[in-house]
This record gives structure tokens, C-alpha cells and sequence, in this order.
């Protein structure tokens, strides 16, 4: 709270006294909340996104010293958390800093340890997100804006749900499911996404039933991270074909052609669309 009153007086003196000073800095793990603090902050920071690079493995990723500087110099720091992105809260545990703020995004939502770390698929997570940016930054314009240009992918998902919950559908790895959830789909292999995911190798009976959604075409679409590629999934991809099941491919990481969030989620969402014919 003490932090909280800080940057609001700190926000508070410069608006009324016309002060000039550096702009405040954000840094964010990853850069579709990047995205939303840009929306939220407008000329007010300079906003840093590290995971940025939509052909990298986010799993893979390894900060450096430019990161680190990054984040030692940060005003305000968001990141995902529920193990996706270790890396930061290692950075912040070393380079401490008394006055910054953290936002872990996992803990704002209320996702419990062990949940699916894929957040940002949660139509929910980003007004959560840009509310709490709102208040610390004291911008309620700003969060209006913001949540009205989320309209337009709220309404595709109620729009949508009418016709695609109870479709069963299956996926290479867990990214899509919050969304998958919001559009009423049935997920399958959901045990498998997971190995896939944790860099293990998937039962054979979770394969047999994987492949076996495929061939006997229980699944109407297959979702594939397309920042992630190994022999597992490779095979499914291939299988998925040689049965005419439609491929959708997900991001783990907002691609640069995307104007913004909700811009690449209807991009996403206007892949099924077309898949199912609907």
C-alpha cells in the first residue's frame, strides 16, 4: 500500500507543478502485457517488453544483461508467473529495489499454484490487468478506452460459443485452453498437452488415445503452438492432416503483424471461424 501511495503522490505532484521528469519506466515479461500497460500509461512511461519474439521458444528463453539492467531500473515490473517465466523472478530477487511495483498476474487473477500459466488466453486476464494498471497510474480514461476496445473480442466469443460449445477439440500443448474454455469446447488430451508441455515424453496410452481422437475423427480441430516443435508433436500434426482435422495455429508470444491484443486474438479466433465453416 505504502509503494502504491508513492507513485500516486509521486504522479500527483508532477501533474499539478507541471514537473518534468524521466518518464516511468515499465518492463514486462512478456509483450502482450506490455501491450495493455502501453494502453494504460500512454505518454506517461516508457513501457519494455522482453519476450517479444513470436519464432522463440518462450521455455527456452534466457535473460542477459541488458534484461537485468531493465528490470533494475523499472518503476513497475509485470509478469506472469505459475512457473512460466522463472527467469524474472529471478532477476527480481537479485536486483531488489525498494519503491517498484510488482504485478504478478497470476496472483491478480487468483490462479492457483499448478494452473494452466497460459494466462493471457483468459478473456478475463487483461481488464483485470489494465484495472490494476489504472489505479496505480490514476488513469480511469484510460482503463474505459481500454475496455471498450476489448468489446469487439467479447462479443466474437459470446458470438461464437453459440455454436461451438460442446465441439471436441484437442491441442499439441495446454496454450489455448482458457480460450477453448470461453468458447464452450471440449478439451481433449488434456494429459498429453501437459507432458508436452513439461518437456516429457506422454504415456502410451495418452498417445493411443491422442492419435485415436484423430483417426476416428472424435476431434474437430487441432490447436498447435507454433513456437514449439518435437517428434510427438510433429506426429499428430502429420496424423491430423492425413484425416482432414483443421490445424489452428496458436502464439505463445503476440506476433509483430498484430496491432494489438485484441487484434491478435480475433486474428486467432477468425481461424476457427473459418475452419469450422461457421
Amino acid at each position: 500500500m505504502f509503494i502504491k501511495n508513492t507513485l500516486l503522490l509521486y504522479l500527483f505532484l508532477l501533474s499539478a507543478f507541471g514537473l518534468q521528469a524521466k518518464p516511468l519506466q515499465i518492463v514486462a515479461a512478456e509483450n502482450f502485457y506490455a501491450n495493455v500497460a502501453q494502453a494504460i500509461a500512454g505518454s506517461s512511461a516508457e513501457v519494455l517488453s522482453i519476450m517479444n519474439n513470436p519464432n522463440q521458444d518462450p521455455h527456452e528463453f534466457q535473460s542477459d544483461a541488458k534484461t537485468a539492467k531493465a528490470v533494475t531500473d523499472a518503476d513497475i515490473v509485470i509478469y506472469n508467473g505459475l512457473g512460466y517465466d522463472t527467469w524474472m523472478e529471478k532477476l527480481l530477487s537479485v536486483h531488489k529495489k525498494s519503491d517498484r511495483v510488482i504485478i504478478h498476474v497470476a496472483q491478480l487473477v487468483g490462479a492457483k499454484t499448478g494452473a494452466n500459466p497460459h494466462l493471457w488466453y483468459n478473456p478475463n486476464t487483461m481488464p483485470a490487468l489494465a484495472s490494476k494498471l489504472a489505479t496505480l497510474l490514476h488513469q480511469p480514461i484510460k482503463e474505459a478506452e481500454f475496455l471498450k476496445s476489448m468489446q469487439p473480442l467479447l462479443e466474437k466469443i459470446a458470438a461464437l460459443k453459440l455454436r461451438t460449445t460442446g465441439m471436441k477439440v484437442t491441442a499439441t500443448e495446454p496454450v489455448f485452453g482458457y480460450m477453448a474454455s470461453a468458447l464452450g469446447f471440449q478439451m481433449l488430451n488434456e494429459k498429453y498437452q501437459w507432458a508436452i508441455m513439461n518437456d516429457a515424453i506422454p504415456s502410451f496410452k495418452e498417445t493411443v488415445n491422442f492419435e485415436q481422437s484423430l483417426t476416428k475423427h472424435v476431434a474437430q480441430l487441432l490447436f498447435q503452438n507454433s513456437q514449439t516443435m518435437n517428434p510427438c508433436t510433429q506426429r499428430m500434426i502429420a496424423l491430423a492432416r492425413e484425416n482432414n482435422i483443421p490445424i489452428i495455429s496458436i502464439e505463445e508470444t503476440e506476433p509483430a503483424e498484430a496491432k494489438n491484443y485484441v487484434d491478435w486474438m480475433l486474428g486467432e479466433l477468425a481461424q476457427i471461424e473459418s475452419a469450422l465453416k461457421l
